[in-house]
């Protein structure tokens, strides 16, 4: 047997922990990874010895039930909850506190931050948002798949900026901006339209706990409370009355987030006088016994007072933005894409996404065309009105054909679609095998829409670089 030196075992482990980092930090790691998850999803749903396994897995329950035996106590806890459920509605609302982070970061001192900063990729976003919907909605009119009229209308930004990284300087960095903010303000009418339009019907009595318990954490951020602890007890009592008012319970994330503070416990001043207090103190540490192994007991004190000093001068906003966005980009949506994306093919004509019927519609039709011609045109047509009607401005450098080119990379939906698929299609007039047929050809058609979305942006922002270079 050959035994492995310590020091190489080491060398190897570091440089693994290394490069796994560099992976993690790529703009296009996050899609690899979805990708993959969509693929073993699809697998898993199909393959004869994993489908009935992977189904029922995502069934399971997961309901505590607590009952006496003379029947004075009966309590269920959490109402009807399932893995799947508990992905949707739990580890989701983690991925929605995420983008509400996001969302305020761009506000307060972003893209989103001014009116001339915003104002073009709002209107863009909602040209973006009104034309898929439109179309789904001119195919489906009076159908069973009317109601997934949001489906198309968002647009997943992993996908979005990893394919502009990968592309490079074929893009300019102005509309590289642009379609991020755009994205960014797509996720924001996303949550409203989630929030509006696919909840269930409404428990005011449970909402109306819900806003006294968010005015007690606004007040609370308005006295100055800053310890991220405190948010945390606040945040589940409002998950769980949002999922009994009837109000989706990811829309609970979304409204946390917003509240959390953007001002550090300490201002610059502060942290500078301390800093400077404890770096003496660190010094002295050192100066009593100059030949001891660094850091010595003092030493670790100074530290470990320098390491909370640090942390107490980052807002706790950017705090938990920072340690989230590996665990939601890595952790939380290949679980989502495991749990979702594995649509069961009973049926080839999922994948024809033409088909019609008339009492049905066509789920397929209205979102594949929705995002493939409905968020490019509806992007460019609302950027083109803003910057005629002098609200907007045409980011630096770029042209009409290479911000068209951008814009139907806005026809990646993906996530926030899927998610949005999974909430259709319910309602009592909707018999619950024709709901799961409308929301499987739904999560194909997001699929397919998004792959040609990706495929048709990649192949304009090539062609329209390379004409550009040639007249140059």
């Amino acid at each position: 047997m050959q035994l492995i030196p310590i020091n190489w075992w080491n060398r190897e482990v570091y440089n693994f922990h290394i490069s796994q980092d560099k992976f993690t930090k790529q703009p296009w790691a996050n899609g690899v990874v979805l990708l993959a998850c969509v693929a073993v999803a699809m697998l898993l749903a199909n393959l004869p010895f994993t489908k009935h396994l992977y189904h029922a897995f995502l069934e399971t329950s997961l309901t505590m039930h607590v009952a006496s035996p003379d029947g004075s106590i009966d309590w269920t806890f959490p109402r009807d909850m399932t893995v799947e459920k508990f992905i949707n509605d739990i580890l989701m609302v983690i991925f929605f506190f995420t983008v509400g982070l996001e969302i305020k970061r761009e506000v307060v001192c972003g893209e989103l931050s001014s009116f001339k900063k915003a104002v073009m990729p709002i209107i863009a976003a909602f040209g973006g948002v009104v034309m898929p919907a439109l179309i789904f909605t001119l195919v489906n009119h009076g159908t069973l798949a009317a109601s997934g009229w949001g489906i198309p209308t968002a647009t997943d930004i992993a996908f979005a900026v990893g394919i502009l990284s990968i592309l490079g300087d074929k893009v300019p960095v102005s509309l590289k901006v642009f379609l991020t903010a755009l994205a960014i303000a797509d996720d924001l009418i996303a949550i409203l339209v989630v929030a509006l339009f696919y909840g269930g019907s409404i428990n005011l009595g449970l909402l109306a706990l819900a806003l006294v318990v968010i005015a007690f954490v606004f007040l609370m951020k308005k006295l100055g409370e800053k310890r991220i602890a405190f948010y945390v007890v606040p945040a589940v009592i409002v998950w769980f009355l949002f999922y009994y008012s009837g109000i989706h319970a990811t829309m609970s994330g979304v409204v946390i987030a917003f509240l959390i503070p953007m001002e550090a416990r300490y201002n610059k001043a502060r942290f500078h006088r301390r800093s400077r207090i404890l770096l003496e103190g660190l010094a002295q540490a050192e100066a009593l016994d100059p030949d001891a192994e660094f850091p010595n007991g003092p030493e670790r004190y100074y530290l470990r007072r320098l390491s909370g000093l640090s942390k107490k001068s980052i807002p706790p906003s950017y705090r938990l933005e920072h340690k989230l966005s590996n665990f939601v980009n890595f952790g939380i949506m290949p679980i989502f894409a495991l749990a979702n994306a594995g649509v069961e093919i009973t049926d080839l004509s999922y994948f024809n996404v033409f088909s019609y019927d008339a009492a049905i519609g066509s789920v397929g039709m209205g979102i594949f065309l929705g995002l493939l011609l409905g968020k490019p045109l509806g992007i460019t047509a609302a950027s083109w009105l803003a910057i005629k009607c002098k609200v907007g401005e045409m980011p630096a450098k770029a042209t009409w054909a290479m911000l068209f080119a951008v814009a139907c990379l806005g026809g990646i939906g993906f996530t926030m679609s899927i998610f949005v698929d999974t909430l259709s299609f319910a309602g009592p007039d909707i018999p619950a095998d024709v709901t799961a047929h409308l929301r499987d050809a739904g999560k194909i058609a997001v699929l397919m829409g998004s792959l040609c979305a990706g495929i048709l942006g990649s192949i304009l922002i090539s062609f329209v670089d390379k004409l550009r270079r040639r007249k140059a």
